[in-house]
């Protein structure tokens, strides 16, 4: 079991593309998001007002003792303060929300991406990176609407205001107050710079994090099999350490910058305090205004604090968008086309001339032509690797035939619309999948139009109904995860009663009484064949007693069909099926 690392660059932040894709999951909320560039405007606005009206209250009623001013004034800055605590309230909200219902959005998109894509996909992806993509890198989006954008815009806004403000009362001072401006910028580009690429090593490790984990505690049984849990932990520990070291960089790097950003701003408060005590001494300004130039740079030093990590938060949110969008314009789904819709179907299968490869031209399948009648029962035997698996895939079009065609009913199964193609289609698979739900849910999937009548119908057919009432609660019967609760044969049976329920015209069990015990599997025997009469079935078996009744066999052998005829005919021919009937023979003596 490996696990490649994933590895990706920073981006830009003005990487235009991606900012009009996340513009066009503004737009049905543009109401919302033009309130919240008018409450950013408006806070700006009002940031410089609170230190002019105490500046103005001290100079213009406290120095000339005018009592009367002075509580009129303050009832001005209380106002004030409701005023802008009220409009920071808004903003808030506003910017959450926005955030909120946008991933949202995202999100349902993605996942509906994702039930659309090919098979092949899956397979050559970690689960755990996807999980991410949905999960993790999604939420980051959020903090691109509450913490990003609108932050940035605000805190820009907020700084021009002030500064305006400032040079329009005192431009000396001002230009004072702005001597450790070019520190503050120094020191801010490279606190960004070095938290730009630490935040992409964070969100590397989380999602190397993730698909170690999905993927190890999945496969956790042969983990402890073979005796590699040392071993594994070994490597957790060490993808673990890495996830710590990103953050900790971090961590290191806030610790430094806070730090250094607050002795800047220190000095730039003692030099503008150093230099207005002496203009107040000679008399050319007045204390008010000194003490409203220190409240001024206080609230000019911090948005240039907070710039750079938002700036970052933006970053994040553009390689996260990026991972995203890139993920929903992967065209790596399932055609469909088609707008062929029939009730129902007669069955009849045909391959001509298919080949197939999962692997660029590496063929699985070469010139493969076989015909099932409507009713007939044809069984793919085989060795492993031969080919048999993946012509069931390509019946129900999990995966999309290199060449040739593959006819239902006469009709090419492109030409199908995929919802109908694979409702004429049973399968019941070797290695059976159960969610962590009822046995109700796991037959039915949540079909409402499934009574749980039909349910004990078909688990009567085969012979499922028996074990199914022992349960407690019987069909409410929760299976957990992958149906941990069930045996091996009670979960293939419940896979047989899901196939049934829907009543298809074709019927494929791909080995599906392999991991039945030989009891078991004689006792469902009979049932198989009840659910297979008047239903066209594909059959693979390991076991070729379990297939000598089929009206045709098939033998494939490296992805050529080798032989075809009745059990009787392969026999007499001598060849490769007589092999593999002769070797199982062997295998049962002994």
């Amino acid at each position: 079991m490996s696990l490649e690392k994933e590895k990706t660059s920073t981006g830009e932040i003005v990487d235009t593309q991606v900012l009009k894709k996340l513009y066009s999951f503004v737009k049905p909320y543009q109401f919302q998001f033009y309130s919240l560039i008018f409450l950013t405007v408006f806070l700006a606005i009002l940031a410089p007002t609170r230190p002019y009206f105490i500046q103005v209250a001290i100079d213009d009623y406290v120095a000339v003792g005018d009592t009367a001013g002075l509580y009129q004034i303050m009832l001005v800055l209380v106002g004030l303060m409701i005023l802008q605590a009220f409009v920071q309230w808004a903003h808030t909200f506003y910017s959450g929300w926005i955030g909120q219902v946008i991933i949202r959005d995202i999100r349902t998109m993605l996942y509906r991406h994702l039930l659309k894509l090919k098979l092949q996909f899956f397979d050559n992806t970690p689960i755990g990176r996807l999980v991410t993509r949905n999960i993790s890198d999604i939420e980051t989006l959020a903090d691109v609407f509450s913490e990003g954008l609108a932050a940035i815009i605000g805190d820009l806004l907020q700084l021009v205001t002030i500064l305006g403000v400032m040079f329009y009362i005192d431009w000396k001072l001002t230009l004072v107050s702005l001597c450790t401006l070019p520190l503050m910028v120094i020191s801010t580009y490279v606190f960004k710079e070095k938290i730009k690429v630490t935040f992409n090593d964070v969100r590397n490790a989380v999602s190397n994090l993730n698909s170690f984990l999905q993927e190890h505690i999945t496969g956790m049984n042969i983990v402890q099999i073979f005796n590699r849990e040392q071993r594994e932990y070994e490597k957790f520990q060490e993808i673990n350490r890495e996830h710590r070291n990103a953050h900790i960089k971090s961590v290191l790097y806030y610790s430094i910058y806070f730090p250094v950003a607050e002795i800047i701003q220190a000095i730039g408060i003692g030099l503008v305090v150093w230099y207005g005590a002496v203009e107040v001494l000679r008399m050319e300004l007045q204390i008010g205004v000194l003490i409203s130039f220190i409240m001024y740079l206080q609230l000019f030093f911090r948005p240039i604090r907070m710039i750079a990590d938002r700036f970052n938060t933006l970053q994040m949110g553009v390689v996260s968008s990026s991972r995203i969008f890139k993920l929903l314009d992967s065209n790596e789904h399932i055609a469909d086309n088609g707008h062929h819709n029939p009730e129902k179907i007669s069955g009849s299968i045909k391959l001509e001339n298919v080949w197939f490869a999962y692997v660029d031209d590496q063929y699985v399948l070469r010139n493969i032509n076989f015909e099932v009648k409507p009713g007939e029962t044809v069984a793919l035997v085989g060795a492993t690797g031969a080919g048999k698996s993946s012509i069931i895939n390509l019946l129900s079009r999990f995966y999309e035939i290199n060449k040739g065609s593959i006819l239902m009913d006469g009709v090419d199964i492109r030409k199908y619309e995929l919802e109908v193609l694979r409702k004429h289609i049973g399968v019941v698979l070797q290695d059976v999948f159960l969610f962590s739900n009822t046995i109700y849910y796991n037959i039915t999937l949540g079909n409402p139009s499934i009574t749980r009548e039909q349910v004990m119908q078909a688990a009567e057919m085969v012979g499922a109904k028996k074990f199914i009432e022992r349960l407690p609660g019987g069909l409410d019967y929760n299976v957990m995860e992958r149906g941990a609760t069930l045996s091996v044969g009670q979960r293939q049976l419940v896979s047989f009663v899901r196939a049934m329920v829907y009543n298809p015209e074709i019927i494929i069990l791909d080995e599906a009484t392999s991991s039945v015990d030989t009891e078991t599997e004689e006792l469902i025997q009979e049932s198989i064949e009840k659910m297979m009469k008047g239903r066209t079935s594909i059959v693979i078996a390991h076991r070729l007693s379990t297939i000598q009744k089929a009206d045709k066999i098939i033998v494939l052998h490296k992805g050529e069909i080798v032989e075809s005829g009745t059990h009787e005919d392969l026999l007499d021919l001598g060849g490769y099926y007589t092999q593999l009937h002769q070797m199982q023979l062997k295998s049962l003596a002994i």
